[in-house]
């Protein structure tokens, strides 16, 4: 079930907890954006152990395949894609996988539906 987030919330919570926050926020969007993609092909607690055992260099293409699933998702729902894959790709590249992290909770926050109390 994918959970609605505050951006900014995830983003103190990461700083405050030295990363540990951002682990778990990392693992929840792999495993979420599987959910709504309907593509789970890497579990979340997989794609940090790569990234954990590459020294980052995984966490680059894991931008790049996050940005590939939520562009199909988008075309799937007929909303233009955003180039996401790129986005990503250049992010991660230059160490700002929070800001990618924060872009990919935006885009599943979309995607919850909303509660009609």
């Amino acid at each position: 079930m994918v959970r609605p987030r505050s951006i900014p919330l995830c983003i103190i919570l990461s700083l405050i907890t030295c990363g540990i926050y951002f682990i778990y926020w990392f693992i929840c969007l792999t495993d979420e954006v599987g959910e709504v993609t309907q593509e789970q092909d890497t579990s979340g607690i997989a794609a940090f152990l790569f990234s954990l055992i590459t020294c980052g260099i995984y966490s680059i293409y894991w931008g790049w395949k996050m940005g590939d699933k939520l562009d199909r998702a988008r075309m799937r729902s007929h909303v233009p894609p955003a180039s996401f894959p790129i986005l990503f790709l250049v992010l991660n590249l230059f160490g700002l996988s929070i800001v990618t992290c924060a872009i990919i909770q935006s885009e599943l926050n979309h995607y919850t539906p909303v509660n009609p109390l």
